[in-house]
């Protein structure tokens, strides 16, 4: 499978969608996030957290760029947004959370895409309408691969009726 196209209709089936992800998420994984501003990465990213088993809400980590949780696996929330240049990536020194013993998703991701883990799964976002969203998933992996096919097997469990 190359890529999975889903659409959501609201905030929740979006956070539902990202519950399912983080069920199936093992240690190591990797979720690139991309979309502009107010397409859903925080909501999806909220999901994947709970489906980690992380209580309360994940919030952006905008000015302080990670943001950590603990569930059943550690959970490394990243955020991009502020940071302008490759080498500002480069210097945090991201590596330890990438490639260490936990779940990390990582919002805009395409400004650091070079410098990412080659192994993960690029989630696009875009608007629909004014809560609808579309995503596009493609795995870099057999990992990621395997994930989309179980997702797929899985849609009814995160489309509200």
């Amino acid at each position: 499978m190359s890529f999975l196209n889903l659409a959501t209709k609201s905030p929740e089936e979006t956070q539902r969608l990202g519950t399912i992800l983080g069920q199936l998420a093992q240690l190591g994984d990797v979720f690139l996030l991309g979309g502009g501003l107010g397409t859903g990465k925080t909501c999806l990213t909220q999901g994947i957290a709970w489906g980690l088993g992380v209580e309360g809400y994940a919030t952006s980590p905008s000015f302080v760029v990670i943001n950590q949780y603990q569930g059943r696996l550690p959970f490394y929330h990243i955020d991009l947004y502020r940071l302008e240049r490759i080498e500002e990536i480069i210097e945090l020194g991201l590596d330890d959370y990438l490639y260490g013993r936990g779940v990390c998703v990582v919002e805009w991701a395409e400004k650091a895409l070079d410098v990412l883990p080659e192994e993960h799964l690029l989630v696009k976002i875009s608007f629909l309408s004014d809560t609808g969203r579309n995503f596009v998933l493609k795995p870099s992996g057999q990992r990621y691969e395997e994930m989309l096919s179980e997702l797929k097997r899985q849609e009814k469990r995160w489309s509200l009726p």
